[in-house]
């Protein structure tokens, strides 16, 4: 689907499947049909607060999200076709959760720090980080592929829930270090993304008791994309994954995840709230997996085709194009444009992905540890030994 075609096509909001956004307590600023909730229906939700941060944001703001979101699903959709031709080992679909990565990574400040699980492709893309340098890892040549301070987006995370250990320990170290609650721009928070079948690990959970008990300043963002591979949240949760933080002494909030303007309203004031010292929060982004869990999987085996189709008319990115569309932010140039953009990404992702050569072998013992290492040292050594014998016996044969 390009950008050109999705603000053209009328969004059919008459949807057979449940919106589990319509429950009471979910924020949700701009419905499926691309219109802004009225200020009277937002004030009835008790949401005024974040309608009133909405309004903040800029025209321009709106279009670069729009942008940002139709270039991730652009890169995406190459990633996964590269991997069905042999050319990754494996590819983790973002299709669908756009609106919740995009919005949430456009809240941050440079100075904040994000802890991502595996498919947080969007949130890198804000975070400055070249969407190509992810192939690297899914192609099997590097470990990570980036300097996570560089961007203020720590490596990849394959352990399901364990990286919100990391967050909530460098959220401790930062608050240490004087970096909270100070008025100042010097202020700074942390954010760890994981799904819906993340919260069901031990990591979380205790994530969750570390950072409540020291007040630490992170945001635990969770994506429920409604599917923990083959298994639904309705069999993962007796109660809305929001109630969780509760439980913690935690603040936490529902909001639409395929509702970008939402989305960044809500992180915005969760960020804030972290920053100034008011400690941790919990969001429950409520989004859905358009695509596979990973390529490795076939949802077709798991899912209802009427569940998807439903869903596919809550797509985040045809939402924010009938939003632009209906506030006459943008015309049929700017989708073009956009469009071309999306096209010259996908040619240079499949070259570049292409040119990815293994490392020499001896690269296993570089950045073990941050020091020289006395084991470490041996093990090159004997490495080194070890494959030298085999051009040895060839020379010798």
């Amino acid at each position: 689907m390009s950008s050109t075609e999705t603000p053209a096509t009328p969004v059919d909001h008459e949807l057979s499947w449940p919106d589990p956004c319509e429950i009471a307590g979910t924020v949700r600023l701009v419905a499926p049909d691309g219109s802004r909730l009225s200020e009277d229906a937002v004030a009835l939700s008790g949401h005024a607060v974040y309608a009133a941060a909405a309004a903040r944001t800029t025209p321009d703001e709106l279009r670069a999200m729009y942008r940002d979101m139709v270039l991730v699903r652009a890169f995406d959709r190459e990633a996964t076709s590269l991997q069905r031709q042999g050319e990754l080992g494996l590819w983790p679909e973002c299709r669908g959760q756009e609106a919740a990565q995009i919005g949430s990574a456009h809240a941050l400040r440079p100075r904040d720090h994000v802890f991502p699980s595996y498919r947080e492709h969007g949130v890198a893309h804000v975070r400055g980080l070249d969407l190509r340098e992810i192939l690297h890892l899914f192609r099997g040549t590097e470990h990570g592929g980036w300097d996570p301070t560089a961007h203020g987006f720590h490596i990849y995370t394959l352990v399901i829930g364990s990286h919100t250990l990391h967050a909530t320990g460098y959220a401790m170290g930062i608050q240490r270090d004087g970096d909270v609650g100070t008025g100042t721009d010097r202020d700074r928070a942390v954010v760890a993304y994981f799904g819906d079948g993340a919260t069901a690990q031990g990591d979380v959970n205790e994530a969750l008791v570390f950072a409540a008990t020291t007040n630490a300043p992170v945001v635990f963002f969770c994506q429920n994309n409604h599917w923990a591979i083959s298994a639904p949240t309705t069999v993962q949760t007796t109660v809305p994954l929001v109630e969780r933080g509760a439980g913690f002494g935690v603040p936490s909030i529902r909001v639409d995840g395929n509702d970008v303007v939402a989305v960044k309203a809500v992180t915005e004031a969760a960020l804030e709230r972290a920053r100034s010292g008011g400690g941790p929060t919990f969001i429950e982004a409520v989004t859905y997996r358009m695509g596979a869990h990973t390529t490795s999987d076939d949802p077709t085996r798991y899912r209802e085709r009427a569940e998807e189709d439903a869903w596919s008319q809550r797509d985040p990115i045809e939402r924010l194009g009938a939003l632009l569309r209906a506030e006459g932010l943008v015309d049929d140039a700017f989708f073009a444009g956009i469009d071309a953009d999306a096209t010259e990404l996908t040619a240079g992702v499949r070259a570049y992905c292409r040119s990815l050569t293994p490392p020499p072998a001896e690269s296993m013992f570089d950045h073990v540890y941050a020091a020289q290492h006395t084991l470490v040292d041996e093990e090159r050594a004997w490495y080194g030994q070890y494959a030298s014998s085999f051009e040895q016996a060839a020379a010798g044969s």
